[in-house]
C-alpha cells in the first residue's frame, strides 16, 4: 500500500476541514444572516401593522394625543432594542422614541419617498440617508377611508442581527469541530482496525511472493482481518510444509535411484575392462539384474502415486468377492513364502463375501500389505488374512508375527520412503512408498486403515471396506 491509502485519506479529511470552515464562514453566514433578517423583519412588521391599525389610528383620528402615543411606544422600543417613529405623508417624523418629542420642531426626512423602498415590506439600509449606520427598518401605512395618514416605521440596528449572527456561527462552528473530532477518532480507529492490519497482511503477502514463507502475520483481532491473516499464515505453513515435503522428496528420490545406479555402473564398468573374470560374471549380473528390478518397482510405486495424486477419487467401483482376491493375492507369494519357510493362513467369514470398490487398487492393497509383512517375518512363521463384516463394513486383516514397529515410528509408517531402518541397508529391495500407496487408496475410497504393533511380537494392518451387493 506504500502509505498512499493513509496519506489519502489524511489529505480528503484536511480537505473536508478546510472546505467545511470555508462554507461555514461564507455561505453559511450569509444564510444564517438572511434567515435572521427575514425572521426579525417578519416580527418587526407585525409589530409595527398592530400599532398602525390600533395606535396610530387613534392618533390620527384625535383619540390620542402624540404624547401618550410617544410613552406607549417608548416603553416597546425599549423592550424591541428599535426605534418606533410616526412619519406623516409628507415625511416628517412627528414622533421618534429614540429622540425627545417635539411637537413644534419636527425633523424632514430629506427624498422621502416609500415607493422607493419597493414591494418588500422590510429594507436594509440607512434609511434615505439618515442613519449613519445600516439598519433594518419596516414601514406600515396608517390608513383611513382608503387614504394614507402617516406611516408607522420601526428600525432595528443591523449590528444586533449580526452579533446574533455571530453568536449562532460559534455554535454550528463548535458542532463542526466535535464533528471534526469524532471524525478524527474514526479515522484514528480506522487506521488501528483496518489499515494497519491490512499493512502487516500486505507485507506478508509480499514476504510470501519473495519466498520467505516461514513469515507469520502478527494479527490476532477476531475479525474479518483476523481471520484473513490467519488463513495466510495456514495457507504459508501449508506451502512451506509442500516445499519441505518436495525437497524431502527429491533428496529421498535422489538417494533411492543413486544407489542402484552406482552399483550397476561399477559392475558392468568392472565386466567390460575384465576386472571381474567371466567365471564370476554371472554372479555380478544377476546382482545388476537385482538392481534393475529395484528401480522398476521404485519407478512403479512412484508412477502410482502420480496417478492418486493427479486422478483424486477418480475410482471404477464395482461389486466383487474379497475372498477371491485375497486368495488370489496369496497364492501369487507362494514361491517367496517356500523359501522363508512362512506359511498364510486365510480366514475368511464366509464362502463369498462382497464388496463395492475399485478392485485393482484392493488388489495393490492386499499384495503391499502381505508384501511387507513377509518382508519382516522370521522365518518358519505364520502370516494370517481375516475378513469379518459389522456394522455394514467388511473388515480386512493382515496379521505377522515378525519384528513389529517401534513406537515411535507408528505415525510416521504413512510418509513416502519412510524406512524403519533409518540407513536403508537392511532392507535394500524396498522402496519406503507401500504404505503410503496403501493409505492413499485406502483413504481415496473414504474408509480407513489402522496398525497395530508390539516390537517382538509382531505388526497387524487392519482396513475397511464398503459392502457390496452380490451378482444375481
Amino acid at each position: 500500500m506504500r502509505r498512499t491509502l493513509y496519506r489519502k485519506l489524511i489529505l480528503i479529511y484536511v480537505i473536508l476541514a478546510i472546505a467545511g470552515f470555508t462554507l461555514i464562514s461564507t455561505v453559511g453566514s450569509r444564510m444564517v444572516e438572511d434567515t435572521l433578517v427575514s425572521s426579525a423583519s417578519t416580527s418587526l412588521y407585525r409589530e409595527a401593522t398592530q400599532i398602525a391599525s390600533k395606535q396610530g389610528d387613534l392618533y390620527y383620528h384625535s383619540e390620542r394625543s402624540l404624547t401618550d402615543l410617544y410613552n406607549s411606544l417608548s416603553a416597546l422600543a425599549s423592550y424591541h432594542n428599535s426605534q418606533i417613529w410616526l412619519i406623516s405623508a409628507d415625511g416628517e417624523i412627528l414622533l421618534n422614541t429614540a429622540a425627545a418629542l417635539d411637537e413644534e420642531n419636527p425633523e424632514i426626512i430629506d427624498g422621502f419617498d416609500p415607493v422607493a423602498l419597493g414591494s418588500e415590506y422590510y429594507s436594509t439600509g440607512t434609511f434615505f440617508g439618515y442613519f449613519e449606520d445600516k439598519m433594518l427598518s419596516v414601514m406600515v401605512p396608517v390608513t383611513s377611508d382608503f387614504r394614507i395618514n402617516g406611516y408607522v416605521a420601526i428600525h432595528l440596528p443591523l449590528q444586533d442581527v449580526y452579533q446574533q449572527r455571530e453568536s449562532l456561527l460559534a455554535r454550528i462552528d463548535f458542532l463542526f469541530l466535535l464533528v471534526f473530532g469524532l471524525s478524527f477518532v474514526i479515522l484514528i480507529f480506522f487506521s488501528l482496525v483496518v489499515y494497519r492490519p491490512l499493512k502487516k497482511i500486505i507485507n506478508g503477502a509480499k514476504e510470501y511472493a519473495s519466498g520467505n514463507l516461514t513469515h507469520k502475520i502478527d494479527v490476532k483481532s477476531h475479525d474479518e482481518m483476523g481471520y484473513l491473516a490467519s488463513t495466510l499464515n495456514y495457507m504459508s505453513g501449508e506451502l512451506n510444509k509442500t516445499g519441505e515435503y518436495q525437497r524431502k522428496f527429491v533428496a529421498n528420490v535422489s538417494h533411492d535411484f543413486r544407489s542402484p545406479l552406482t552399483s550397476i555402473k561399477g559392475y558392468v564398468e568392472a565386466i567390460l575392462d575384465g576386472t571381474i573374470p567371466p567365471e564370476m560374471q554371472e554372479k555380478y549380473l544377476k546382482i545388476v539384474l537385482f538392481e534393475t528390478e529395484r528401480l522398476h518397482k521404485l519407478t512403479q510405486s512412484l508412477l502410482t502415486l502420480n496417478d492418486i495424486d493427479d486422478k483424486g477419487n477418480m475410482l471404477d467401483l464395482t461389486s466383487f468377492d474379497i475372498n477371491a482376491v485375497i486368495k488370489d493375492t496369496a497364492a501369487s507369494f507362494e514361491g517367496t513364502c517356500t523359501k522363508k519357510r512362512i506359511s498364510i493362513s486365510l480366514i475368511l467369514a464366509s464362502r463369498t463375501l462382497y464388496v463395492c470398490a475399485d478392485m485393482g487398487k484392493i488388489q495393490q492393497v492386499l499384495y503391499n500389505l502381505i508384501d511387507n509383512a513377509i518382508k519382516f517375518s522370521n522365518n518358519d512363521s505364520t502370516i494370517t488374512v481375516e475378513t469379518t463384516e459389522k456394522h455394514g463394513k467388511v473388515f480386512v486383516s493382515v496379521k505377522d508375527t515378525g519384528c513389529g514397529i517401534p513406537k515411535a515410528s507408528i505415525t510416521k509408517i504413512w510418509e513416502r520412503f519412510y524406512k524403519l531402518d533409518a540407513s536403508r541397508g537392511k532392507d535394500r529391495k524396498g522402496t519406503g512408498l507401500g504404505l503410503s500407496i496403501v493409505k492413499e487408496i485406502i483413504t481415496a475410497h473414504n474408509q480407513n486403515i489402522n496398525v497395530i504393533s508390539t516390537e517382538g511380537v509382531g505388526t497387524e494392518f487392519i482396513f475397511t471396506l464398503a459392502k457390496g451387493e452380490a451378482p444375481k
